[in-house]
């Protein structure tokens, strides 16, 4: 399927009358803001590996994942601090999987689950291609995560995203997650963006695509797994980054052709006005 580029066009105020007349468009396109974990940074994976050298198991993915979403929705309740987060969600993991801990033996396991994932942290493989199509659309971009500050701002900078993103969004240091809409105004805002202008591209179904949808922003749920989950009205599906550009593309028109990049290749090629 080919999808036209529409032109740029000055923008204007139309008379009720003439904005009656004329034809639906779709919306420009300013803003694009994306979540981190699963999304950038294959956390998963990384997580996984950290436990299995732990704990000698390679099973305990799904209980982790069970207790932190546990835990998260804590802070985001505001019944606790990340720093206390982490330390509760610890100590019930290892009672869950019958390790009676102290405060101490608590601490030096999440010390060490942390310095194991420090040197863990991968992105996929579609991630830096797709940034940099977004950057040369003249797009802004935003990430925007549930997770705490330091941490958060460390994986971002050691794996070379920070050049890419005009706005850093972290729950830990605004008091405010996702999917509260609070959390996606709070970036439109402070890069001069409305909602409606701005789609944000997240893993979780809930958290970030209906999330964003819910706040007035353009939706996209990303279904690396494809688990095959029918998306709800108002939000589109993508199984990898790669596929991003197009549908954009396909839905706003007011994206800008990728300028070359540095070695003469342009990220996508566009014939006769088609992508």
């Amino acid at each position: 399927m080919d999808f036209a580029l529409a032109p740029r066009t000055p923008s204007r105020t139309a008379s009720p009358a003439a904005a009656a007349s004329e034809p639906w468009a779709p919306p420009e396109l300013r803003l694009v803001c994306l979540d981190i974990d699963d999304t950038l940074i294959d956390c998963t994976a990384a997580i996984r590996r950290s436990l299995h050298i732990l704990t000698g198991r390679g099973d305990l993915w799904p209980l982790w994942d069970l207790i932190t979403e546990e835990h998260v929705a804590l802070v985001v309740a505001g019944e606790l601090d990340y720093r206390t987060m982490h330390q509760r969600r610890t100590d019930c993991f290892l009672a869950e999987i019958g390790i009676l801990a102290d405060a101490e033996q608590v601490s030096s396991f999440e010390r060490r689950r942390r310095e194991l994932l420090d040197h863990s942290w991968q992105l996929f493989d579609d991630v830096l291609d797709c940034l940099e199509w977004l950057r040369a659309a003249g797009l802004m971009l935003a990430a925007v995560t549930n997770a705490s500050g330091g941490h958060q701002r460390k994986k971002i900078a050691d794996l070379g995203l920070a050049p890419f993103f005009d706005h850093v969004a972290i729950a830990g240091e605004l008091g405010v997650a996702k999917p509260d809409p609070v959390m996606f105004h709070t970036v439109c805002l402070g890069l001069g963006c409305a909602p409606a202008q701005a789609v944000h591209v997240g893993d979780k179904l809930d958290t970030d695509a209906i999330g964003a949808r819910d706040a007035g922003l353009g939706a996209v749920w990303l279904d690396r797994d494809r688990i095959g989950e029918h998306a709800p009205e108002g939000v589109h599906t993508v199984a990898g980054l790669a596929e991003l550009p197009e549908l954009l593309v396909s839905e706003y028109a007011t994206i800008g052709v990728p300028a070359q990049r540095g070695s003469g290749t342009p990220a996508f090629t566009v014939r006769n006005g088609v992508l």
